[in-house]
């Protein structure tokens, strides 16, 4: 049987729709992390690029 980590904090990712829980190598930027894989952050909505300062 695996071992269960309770109370983990976790966020839900705005790609992929599915919650992710906090790991140990995002202990120092947590409050940046916004996806759940590497996969994810590169299927992310592009910005839309000001039209405006190009005319």
């Amino acid at each position: 049987m695996s071992h269960q980590k309770p109370n983990l904090p976790s966020k839900v990712c705005p790609v992929c729709q599915r919650p992710f829980s906090w790991r140990k190598k995002w202990q120092q930027c947590w409050d940046e992390v916004k996806y759940c894989s590497e996969r994810c952050r590169r299927q992310r909505p592009k910005a839309k690029k000001n039209n405006a300062a190009l005319n």
